[in-house]
């Protein structure tokens, strides 16, 4: 098997989005790693009562967000009807395809307590023949996401396969998308397609990717290969992600991200006239 190496290590930044949550985001996503537009790493960060902030109501189109919770609560709320809550350990896979109107807020409970915030957002690109795609949502939570324990290793299997264990999500596009804690002193070793763009995003303690050491806030991007080792001396967390090169134009303007600029305007259109599901 063909193994792995880190190609280069970008940097995080903090941005805030929506109504003026913190998120770290690593620098040039969108340029380095199709299919991922984005990758946020939202807080962690201690609210008190009241204080909590989501993103209200705005547009998607022409790509999927998938939102992953580690710690607190968001109420999700969409302009076709849907609503429900993201709890701890839940994952909701949202294609937005052809428009969806949304809103993410704290839930009642993060409000009147307060709590620890801590996630995931990212945007997967959708292909050209797929933008248009009727909405769906995927909802999973924490009592029924698969999750595997192996020598001194954890893992959420979001999308893809880790450690014998498969993913519930269907993906339009092959998708890799593991959560992996870490002991002191392990190894897993994950196998990547070949020909997928993959990357772990270190956030907790310190990881050897492929023999190359990375430090929490750090996203590796690798070489391709069938496998990447990774190892823990004294405790790590991260997040696999792999995905095909799609080899599209992207046009991107905020929420809307098409091939061309003229499908940009006719988002822009179809929102303005309440086209949006």
């Amino acid at each position: 098997m063909s193994r792995r190496d880190v190609r280069m290590v970008a940097p995080t930044h903090t941005v805030f989005e929506g109504g003026g949550f913190q998120v770290r985001r690593p620098v040039a996503m969108g340029q380095l790693m199709s299919p991922f537009l984005l990758l946020d790493e939202m807080g962690p960060k201690k609210y008190g009562p009241g204080e909590a902030i989501g993103a209200p109501w705005h547009p998607h189109r022409g790509f999927e967000t998938v939102t992953y919770m580690l710690d607190g609560e968001m109420n999700h709320e969409d302009s076709a009807g849907n609503s429900g809550l993201i709890a701890a350990g839940d994952v909701q896979w949202m294609t937005a395809g052809k428009g969806v109107i949304h809103s993410e807020l704290p839930s009642d409970k993060m409000m009147k307590e307060g709590g620890l915030m801590h996630g995931f957002q990212i945007w997967v690109n959708l292909p050209a023949k797929d933008k248009m795609m009727p909405p769906r949502y995927q909802e999973i939570s924490a009592s029924s996401s698969p999750c595997v324990e192996s020598d001194g290793v954890w893992a959420r299997v979001i999308a893809g396969d880790c450690l014998g264990t498969s993913s519930m999500i269907d993906t339009v596009i092959p998708i890799v998308y593991i959560h992996a804690k870490f002991d002191a002193s392990s190894k897993l070793i994950q196998a990547i397609e070949k020909g997928l763009n993959g990357m772990i995003y270190v956030f907790g303690g310190e990881l050897e990717v492929g023999g190359k050491s990375v430090a929490d806030g750090g996203l590796a991007i690798l070489s391709d290969g069938e496998e990447v080792v990774l190892e823990s001396k004294n405790g790590a967390e991260c997040l696999i992600l792999a995905g095909p090169e799609l080899n599209e134009p992207i046009a991107r303007y905020g929420p809307f991200v098409m091939n061309t600029r003229e499908e940009i305007s006719q988002a822009i259109d179809d929102y303005n006239n309440g086209r949006f599901a």
